[in-house]
């Protein structure tokens, strides 16, 4: 039987007896949660998670679960705003002011510019070193870009899903089974769960709470739901248990990669390459230390992990920036374009008209050609700045705006925020006010 519970429809407006009933969640339904854990954890969210198990073995554990709590946090209250209002999160911000408007448009603009090659670099990489006689950085880069953008191009959300639900079996288990590999001390991983900070290690706590699977993936989540026909806020039920299966599944990814960072590189004093390339740095690691064929399997999850990012990149934006483009040109087609019923919106995502669209379309190769040419180059010095400055932006940017959202009489009021969603929310936002700080400070000015 649905639980009852009272309230208004997802569009806020009262049902005749008042009440809404809500689907009962189920394992069957889960979808658009697979998405956001195969997107959101990218490779240098693993270097970086590595890095944190070599320097301070398993002492961060308690951190990596908190920044997990503080993610479903998030896209929870991304996932009940689309479903209580009706709206997309960007008619959401439009509410908010013009202001809104125009820091996305320079964001994603700037944004997938710079994303679109690291991207495909970072999914190269792992093939050059599986394939060493094969062809070169830039040319499996290219074929990376070109591979993603020819499926987003010609399938639907559907087909999406069922290929990023392989994506993160294969991660899921080539991680767990690498970290199982290691023999983990477990006293020492339970012992790691006690909030404790040893010395030189707040800016890695702070990072390691704020970074792993956090990205713009997070404010796509919404539009992942209504894609997945999912239109009204009898689906909350559902989409809660999506949204936990999907950062639990981020959990055992970075309890597993601290796992063997704390194993294979914090008792061997062994160090890695910054950025991406330090993945390959532990391939060499695992090769030395159990042989050709566990190093091979890393080096398949490694792929696994930078693609299944690339392609919900080039899906998830792509469908921000489709919504982004239609919501302006109906605003600027009069007052009967502005004021047209917000469902609307929600339903021609779910319908996958976006995914049919011009803008959409045009997003992704604006992801995908552009960057390319970075590949050859070393990127521009103020380019660098503002992707890293805007970059620094997004997530205290989302974490406080939906804190106004879900706060005010733009969501029905018994769909707002309760105490608990506004301190995550609020400390969301403060971690990574002093996170998007710190990156600005480390920039090459």
């Amino acid at each position: 039987m649905a639980e009852t519970t009272g309230g208004g429809t997802g569009t806020g407006e009262g049902t005749g007896e008042g009440v809404v009933r809500l689907r009962k969640a189920s394992w069957k339904y889960v979808g658009p949660g697979i998405v956001v854990a195969a997107t959101g954890v990218g490779a240098g969210d693993l270097v970086a998670t590595l890095i944190a198990g070599s320097k301070f073995g398993y002492t961060l554990m308690w951190a990596a679960i908190i920044g997990c709590l503080v993610k479903i946090s998030l896209a929870e209250a991304t996932g009940r705003w689309h479903l209580a209002t009706g709206r997309t999160l960007f008619e959401g911000w439009r509410s908010l002011g013009q202001w809104t408007t125009y820091y996305f448009a320079i964001y994603v603009v700037i944004w997938g510019f710079v994303y679109g090659a690291t991207a495909m670099s970072s999914s190269a990489l792992p093939l050059v070193a599986l394939f060493p006689d094969g062809p070169s950085l830039k040319t499996w880069a290219i074929l990376c870009g070109l591979l993603g953008l020819a499926f987003v191009w010609f399938n639907r959300y559907a087909v999406f899903e069922k290929v990023m639900t392989v994506v993160i079996g294969m991660k899921f288990l080539i991680v767990v089974y690498v970290a199982i590999r290691v023999a983990p001390d477990l006293g020492n991983a339970f012992a790691g769960l006690a909030p404790v900070l040893p010395d030189g290690s707040l800016l890695y706590t702070l990072g390691l709470i704020g970074g792993v699977g956090g990205t713009i993936t997070m404010a796509a989540y919404g539009y992942w739901v209504n894609s997945k026909g999912w239109t009204d806020i009898s689906w909350l039920k559902v989409m809660r248990l999506d949204n936990r299966v999907a950062y639990i599944t981020t959990g055992v990814f970075v309890v597993a990669m601290m796992i063997i960072g704390a194993e294979l590189l914090h008792s061997t004093n062994v160090a890695l390459t910054s950025g991406d390339r330090g993945l390959i740095d532990l391939g060499k690691v695992l090769e030395d230390k159990f042989g050709a064929v566990t190093a091979n399997l890393f080096l398949i999850g490694f792929f696994a992990t930078s693609f299944g990012a690339l392609m919900g990149v080039w899906h998830g934006v792509s469908l921000m920036f489709a919504d982004f483009v239609e919501r302006i040109q109906r605003e600027r087609g009069g007052p009967a374009g502005a004021e047209e019923k917000a469902e609307g919106m929600v339903a021609e995502v779910a319908a996958g008209k976006r995914e049919k669209s011009v803008p959409f379309r045009a997003y992704l190769l604006w992801l995908t050609f552009p960057p390319m040419g970075l590949l050859f180059l070393d990127q521009p010095f103020g380019l660098v700045i503002a992707y890293g400055v805007l970059g620094a932006f997004f997530m205290p940017f989302l974490a406080l705006t939906l804190l106004w959202l879900l706060n005010t009489s733009r969501t029905p009021k018994e769909w707002r925020n309760g105490i608990l969603s506004n301190v995550m929310l609020a400390g969301a936002g403060l971690l990574f006010l002093v996170l998007c700080v710190q990156q600005v400070r480390d920039l090459p000015w």
